[in-house]
């Protein structure tokens, strides 16, 4: 699998780019044509399997199990052990796992947690907003950093941001500006990191104008870090993933391990991006080959060494204390542990870190996606959930040719987020519209109706970006994995932006139940998708929005 997505060669993509510029759409249209019959992308190009649509037919029959949904032996081997292959492995007590439901829950918490961080505050996010809310945020930051300093016994705190170039230095209010004055004020403690990519370059990086010169690629990461604790979510920092912008978020509460995993993977990503001055210039680390000026190939090579010398260590340290805890003298039953007041009893729950970063070759996340959907079985439930229904070619084929049940959670367009936006993002909505009405006409032409639905979110005054997954084994009312992060399975998280986001497996019924009511809870506020949603007449899609679609929906 990992050999075939190497392969698998992108299209000259800035050429329909210059569809996107006025004037142009002869020429657009005519270098999309030649694009399209230079190019190798396999999500365009590739036809589907006969024998894998007839795999719900084919397949045996599963019988009905009802057993605990998800059982770890004393040794901590489950049945999805395959990924501690890829990734590095954390196990921790399923109490330090907090599922958290709303954008005023996560804001609060960030800002309590940067209250009270001693060592270090690390955040990566697309962008921070321009807003009160966001200033607020880097007041708390401020107050911080100043009582660290004022204290009788000065810590040694330090706060790491890496945010997106292109999104970040937007207009003349932006991330950049909001940050300038902590870089001024603590230039020892404070790093800002503007993570540009390499496919942005040359010809095509003068012609695109700003904003759709994010379409070829971002730092998509979102991880919020306070000390030992971590926040992993898909929210930006901005005012309205803080209020009305329904995400989702989990809160590792004292878990070093994974902490130093996220610190290292973000100080990683930094030393391979731009670096913000006191005077709003921008420098590479010393040594690194330049993102944008410098040979392509040579600035992948080093990023990919970079990244995956943090998964490769943190893998070896994660197996050496696997091996210490179950094969040596220190192995503790949770009860025993208990008993002696240990504070960390054998783990019932486990953590795995899924990176995705295709411009560095790195596809773990893909990987792990996709054996995740081969792999679930009849009478297996996977609800997924995207806030742009933009499927890659490979994931809708396993959708549609696997034999697990799905329900897919999408945003109904006055939820979207680019929904009343002006110009050509205006239209986007309607794209997803038209993309989501091509994939309901396959699955009611394959007959899949019954195990494949798909519900739409909609909440007045909202808007929705909630990505995950969570997979109810057969005969389990419980999920016993999800996956939360970044990722949207669209073709720009698996081919453009970088993404990272854990698959947290677990036995443990309490943290089954969070997750459980965190679905729900989602799923409540939605409604099935039938022929008659399409006819709708705020779901008709223009005829110039239908033909710009196959060119532009790997963009966005």
């Amino acid at each position: 699998m990992a050999a075939a997505a190497a392969a698998a060669a992108g299209p000259v993509l800035w050429r329909r780019l210059l569809g996107l510029l006025p004037g142009r759409p002869g020429l657009a249209a005519l270098l999309g044509r030649l694009s399209d019959r230079l190019g190798r992308n396999r999500d365009r190009r590739r036809r589907r399997s006969p024998w894998l649509l007839l795999a719900p037919l084919l397949s045996p029959t599963v019988p009905q199990v009802t057993s605990p949904p998800c059982c770890l032996c004393p040794e901590g081997v489950h049945r999805f052990q395959w990924i501690r292959n890829l990734v590095p492995e954390f196990g921790v007590c399923s109490s330090h796992v907090r599922v958290l439901s709303s954008p005023a829950e996560f804001f609060e918490l960030m800002k309590g947690q940067i209250k009270v961080a001693k060592r270090r505050v690390v955040m990566a996010s697309l962008y921070l907003g321009t807003g009160p809310l966001e200033q607020e945020l880097v007041d708390c930051l401020e107050s911080t950093l100043e009582k660290s300093l004022q204290a009788k016994f000065p810590s040694d705190l330090k706060v790491s941001i890496l945010l997106d170039f292109t999104r970040g230095s937007r207009g003349r209010k932006n991330s950049r500006t909001m940050l300038l004055p902590l870089l001024q004020r603590f230039p020892e403690q404070v790093r800002v990191s503007l993570f540009h990519t390499p496919n942005l370059r040359g010809l095509l990086r003068l012609l695109i104008p700003e904003r759709f010169n994010e379409t070829i690629g971002l730092q998509h990461i979102k991880v919020y870090l306070f000390d030992n604790s971590v926040i992993l979510s898909g929210a930006n920092l901005s005012d309205s993933y803080f209020t009305n912008r329904q995400d989702r978020y989990v809160f590792l509460q004292d878990c070093p391990e994974i902490a130093d995993f996220f610190t290292e993977l973000v100080d990683a990503v930094g030393d391979v991006s731009l670096q913000l001055q006191g005077d709003d210039t921008v420098q590479v680390v010393e040594g690194m080959v330049h993102p944008y000026k410098g040979d392509r190939a040579a600035y992948c090579r080093a990023a990919n060494k970079r990244v995956m010398d943090v998964i490769n260590s943190a893998k070896a340290r994660q197996q050496v204390l696997h091996a210490q805890t179950f094969h040596g003298d220190s192995l503790l039953t949770q009860e025993d542990a208990a008993a002696a007041g240990d504070r960390r009893p054998a783990p019932d729950t486990w953590i795995y870190p899924l990176i995705q970063m295709k411009p560095f070759e790195i596809q773990i996340d893909e990987i792990v996606t996709e054996t995740l959907l081969t792999e679930a079985e009849r009478g297996a439930k996977v609800y997924l959930t995207t806030g742009y229904f933009n499927l890659t070619q490979a994931y809708m084929d396993l959708v549609l040719g696997t034999r697990a049940e799905y329900q897919i959670l999408l945003a109904s367009p006055e939820v979207n987020g680019f929904f009343g936006a002006k110009g050509v993002a205006g239209a986007i909505p309607a794209a997803y519209v038209h993309i989501e009405r091509q994939f309901y006409g396959e699955v009611c032409s394959l007959g899949q109706q019954e195990r494949v639905r798909l519900q739409e979110y909609w909440r007045r005054g909202w808007t929705f970006h909630a990505k995950g997954l969570w997979l109810y084994l057969a005969g389990s009312s419980l999920p016993c994995l999800t996956l939360i992060g970044s990722p949207n399975f669209g073709y720009r998280s698996v081919h453009r932006d970088l993404e990272a986001q854990i698959a947290i497996v677990t036995e443990s019924r309490a943290l089954q139940q969070q997750l459980h009511q965190e679905q729900e809870q989602l799923y409540l506020r939605s409604g099935v998708v039938s022929s008659a949603t399409f006819e709708q007449p705020s779901r008709q899609v223009k005829l110039w929005v239908k033909m710009v679609t196959p060119l532009i929906k790997n963009f966005f």
